[in-house]
């Protein structure tokens, strides 16, 4: 689990397809990365894809990467 001072963060995943947004996401909510990566792009393609890229690409400037210990 990632935590600092006790709490748990949000990170990007090193268990990573492209940036680790999704997976990083899955740890967060202690869920299978493949469902939330499905559940993603079913997203994308009922919201015509773009809204969900951008989404993405937000997300992987915004998350910061999960520190190698």
């Amino acid at each position: 689990m990632n935590t600092f001072d006790g709490k748990k963060r949000l990170t990007r995943s090193n268990d990573r397809m492209l940036a680790g947004v999704l997976a990083g996401i899955a740890e967060y909510l202690d869920m299978d990365p493949t469902i939330v990566r499905i559940i993603f792009v079913l997203l994308a393609v009922f919201s015509a894809g773009f809204p969900g890229l951008l989404l993405y690409i937000i997300l992987w400037i915004v998350i910061p990467e999960k520190p190698l210990n």
